[in-house]
């Protein structure tokens, strides 16, 4: 996904440096710009994700791409994200941030690339809340609860192992196991939607066993609420 939003921002610049090239463009107001480079943007980021994902659905992304806002409004509310995405990172190494668009996509690997856990993990067939999990997730909450004006997307995923009716359930348990733990540490019911695709959805392939444990996961896309883009179109008016 890093790679996904990379190619956006190479075509962005390619954009702004055509833009730059024009006379007219030095005439263009900074909100007139922001509109400009914004819409080009989600259209750009947009395509990229669909090229990149191909048949496989990314519920996550498509929910950060369908909440884009864009114009200048859309930059004011990336310069918040970009803040919330670095402070995620600095509370919980262990997590896969990725800036995409106008929100953020997290996701939680049963473990990292060199074998060490992730931070939200569960055992095997288990959905409970262990204690390295809490530690985790309290941290999360630390960053939701300093950025209130968010929406925020969970969802459970698994690998292949076993029937699909039985993955669709696991994945179910624990992604409303990270909700309930969310919401009995203070984030607001309001701000969560609660998702499962159980194996549907893999990130990888499923035929290693580093590959299953890459899918065994719970994500979660970050979007600004109407509070936050009410403000920054009443920010972006004043420009």
């Amino acid at each position: 996904m890093k790679q996904i939003f990379g190619k956006a921002v190479v075509t962005l610049a390619g954009a702004m440096i055509i833009f730059s090239g024009c006379d007219s463009t030095k005439r263009m107001s900074k909100k007139d710009k922001g509109v400009v480079i914004g819409t080009t943007g989600g259209a750009v980021i947009g395509g990229v994700i669909g090229n990149n994902v191909g048949n496989k659905k990314n519920t996550a992304l498509g929910a950060i791409i369908g909440a884009v806002v864009g114009g200048v409004a859309g930059g004011l509310i990336g310069n918040k994200m970009d803040k919330q995405a670095e402070a995620i990172k600095s509370e919980i190494p262990g997590a896969e941030v990725t800036r995409v668009g106008e929100g953020i996509n997290v996701t939680f690997n049963e473990k990292n690339p060199d074998g060490s856990k992730a931070g939200v993990y569960f055992a095997t067939e288990m959905y409970n809340i262990n204690s390295n999990s809490k530690l985790a997730l309290d941290k999360l909450v630390k960053v939701f609860n300093a950025y209130p004006e968010t929406n925020i997307l969970i969802e459970g995923h698994t690998d292949n192992a076993g029937t699909e009716t039985y993955n669709e359930t696991l994945s179910k348990r624990r992604a409303d196991a990270v909700g309930n733990y969310l919401k009995s540490a203070s984030i607001t019911g309001s701000r969560l939607t609660i998702n499962h695709y159980g194996e549907t959805q893999p990130k990888v392939d499923n035929s290693t066993d580093a590959g299953k444990a890459e899918n065994r996961r719970v994500e979660f896309a970050i979007t600004a609420n109407d509070k936050m883009k009410e403000a920054a179109a009443k920010e972006a008016a004043n420009q």
